[in-house]
């Protein structure tokens, strides 16, 4: 099973023979090393007994790596059909445990795979990372059942996700992932290990929902429209963004800014003010 996926051509010649080539449109930065992508499938946790779907494969290399890593069932969702020559041999070896769905994945339910739970894989493309990350987190808070997200941004958005109240990369990422996730950064990825080979560093996050903090959070959306609304002035103190409120009943003065605030303080600020 997992010997036919092995011996299929690298990546890179099978790219060749299909004469496909990374699309500026679809923000697509492909990675070969295996070395990486090893380290990234072995990283989901239980990946041996849970169905992975990982979203814009490209030509693959990534898709090889979780399946060399055992997992049982594999949906990949990709955009470009271009990339069907590739990914068709990938799922011919893969003895039936890889899907391809052709499709956006910001418009794609993951639930209509029929799937009672499982983990996200994904080298995410540059241009649609942070807006997929937020859908994800708003469908966990409503109670889709992802056990783990290990994903690939950019560095710089990596450390937004992970960031903590006082920290100058802490926003809103950071707040709506912190009150229902727990969040770390893996590990860090070069530049040099994509082609075509961007200009900013990235790294992997690996998210992990918390079913006691999802308990606490009745409304992830009212708590995103806060975030945005007092992170778009973050130099502002809040009481000049938003008038009329008594302060000390929430412990504040007024006089503080956005990235003072706990994410717990957010959350009740959303419930008591929306």
């Amino acid at each position: 099973m997992i010997d036919s996926v092995s011996l299929l051509p690298p990546v890179s010649a099978m790219m060749c023979e299909s004469g496909l080539e990374p699309k500026k449109q679809f923000g697509q930065n492909f990675l070969f090393d295996l070395n990486l992508t090893g380290r990234i499938a072995r990283s989901v946790p239980d990946i041996t007994s849970v169905p992975v779907v990982e979203v814009g494969p490209g030509p693959g290399g990534l898709t090889r790596a979780i399946l060399l890593a055992g997992a049982p069932r594999l949906v990949a969702v990709e955009k470009d059909k271009t990339t069907a020559p590739i990914l068709s041999q990938i799922v011919d070896a893969s003895n039936g445990r890889l899907s391809v769905v052709y499709g956006d994945a910001l418009h794609t339910n993951f639930s209509d795979f029929g799937f009672s739970e499982y983990a996200i894989c994904a080298n995410l493309p540059y241009n649609v990372g942070t807006e997929l990350l937020i859908g994800w987190l708003q469908k966990i808070a409503g109670g889709e059942p992802i056990k783990s997200l290990t994903l690939m941004f950019q560095r710089e958005v990596a450390q937004r996700i992970t960031a903590h109240p006082g920290d100058e990369h802490y926003g809103r990422l950071a707040v709506l992932t912190s009150l229902i996730c727990d969040s770390k950064i893996l590990f860090d990825v070069p530049n040099t290990a994509f082609v075509p080979r961007p200009r900013v560093q990235s790294a992997v996050v690996q998210i992990i929902p918390n079913p006691e903090k999802i308990k606490r959070i009745k409304n992830l959306d009212k708590i995103e429209k806060i975030t945005a609304k007092l992170f778009g002035q973050r130099r502002k103190m809040i009481r000049g963004i938003i008038s009329d409120v008594d302060w000390s009943a929430y412990g504040l003065t007024g006089t503080e800014r956005a990235e003072n605030l706990t994410p717990e303080t957010f959350a009740l600020l959303a419930n008591n003010l929306l």
